[in-house]
């Protein structure tokens, strides 16, 4: 057997559930996993993500539609074999930035995960969500997730990682929820913080340069050059939501939302110059590297970059999942 297959046939493999653009994929990837399936249903996130992971197989379609018997076929492995389950289920129904409704229909699609996972039966389980879940009236939502994981056969353990601490220039805050096979006898744990917080000057320097679109309408406009730095257009105008913020120079930026709006909730501005950031900008502050494909407007590549996971959070879960995890199973 050639040595390249048997290095490949000695990764550790994942399974992204909700992968949207392959942030997650790309942290596995980097942390020397081999992904086998990819399921995500928009479109735009997979024609992105097939550009940039051309070899890894998609399951483009509804997750709610797909069976455990074709999630096995797709990824050619046995149950009980898989090494991490990964996904990121839809989470505005959570987020602090909506109305955090229990029971919002898009906070039933853990429902899918867990069913998936009941099936898989794999070594590990990692789940990525918003803070939004364990604070206040959504705290019973967070519990009923960690007792429906649990029954699926699995000791799970939550807890809340910010991205700004795992080389990535952006205070972001997720709840992150592993799971371990409870046959395996090991507990759940979490890595620790690596690095400081990386600035956003840092994250700019030498980022190639791309055009952004104009800004439309007078208000907006004259607004623009009126935000602060380290401010927002809710400062000025009294808005609910931050939105037009313009991060500092000399600290993390605010976490990157997804809004279908070029003004909307989480639009950032430069910190010196009055134009909206650019996509390259937007990839540096989420830690995809400047080769990383983005398809479609100017808005979708916005928003694929804020609904995914940054890519060096994720790695550093992985790697610490591998070694903490994986490697001592194997022992």
């Amino acid at each position: 057997m050639p040595e390249v297959w048997i290095q490949m046939v000695n990764k550790p493999t994942v399974i992204s559930t909700f992968a949207g653009c392959g942030g997650s994929s790309l942290g596995y990837k980097l942390a020397g996993f081999r992904e086998l399936l990819a399921v995500e249903w928009d479109d735009n996130a997979v024609e992105t993500f097939r550009m940039n992971f051309p070899g890894v197989p998609v399951y483009h379609g509804d997750i709610a539609k797909l069976t455990g018997a074709e999630c096995i076929r797709l990824a050619g492995v046995k149950v009980g074999e898989l090494d991490v389950f990964d996904g990121s289920p839809p989470c505005q129904g959570f987020s602090t930035a909506g109305k955090r409704k229990f029971d919002d229909p898009r906070n039933s699609l853990f429902k899918e995960f867990a069913r998936l996972l009941a099936e898989l039966q794999p070594r590990v389980f990692v789940m990525e969500n918003v803070t939004g879940m364990v604070k206040g009236c959504m705290k019973q939502a967070y519990l009923t997730i960690i007792q429906t994981l649990r029954d699926c056969g699995y000791r799970a353990r939550g807890e809340v990682l910010n991205a700004m601490y795992f080389n990535v220039p952006q205070s972001r805050e997720r709840v992150i929820i592993i799971g371990v096979r409870n046959d395996l006898g090991i507990e759940p744990s979490h890595p620790k913080p690596q690095t400081r917080p990386v600035t956003v000057r840092e994250a700019f320097a030498g980022v190639p340069f791309e055009t952004v679109p104009s800004a439309t309408g007078k208000v907006i406009a004259s607004y623009i050059p009126r935000v602060p730095k380290g401010g927002s257009m809710a400062t000025l105008a009294g808005y609910g939501q931050d939105n037009l913020i313009r991060p500092r120079w000399d600290r993390p930026s605010s976490a990157i939302r997804k809004d279908a709006a070029l003004t909307g909730y989480g639009c950032f501005i430069h910190p010196d110059e009055n134009r909206f950031l650019s996509i390259a900008e937007y990839r540096r502050l989420q830690s995809f590297p400047d080769s990383f494909e983005m398809a479609g407007t100017y808005i979708e590549k916005k928003n694929r970059i804020g609904n995914s996971v940054p890519p060096n959070l994720m790695r550093a879960i992985a790697e610490h999942v591998r070694t903490e995890i994986l490697d001592k199973c194997r022992n």
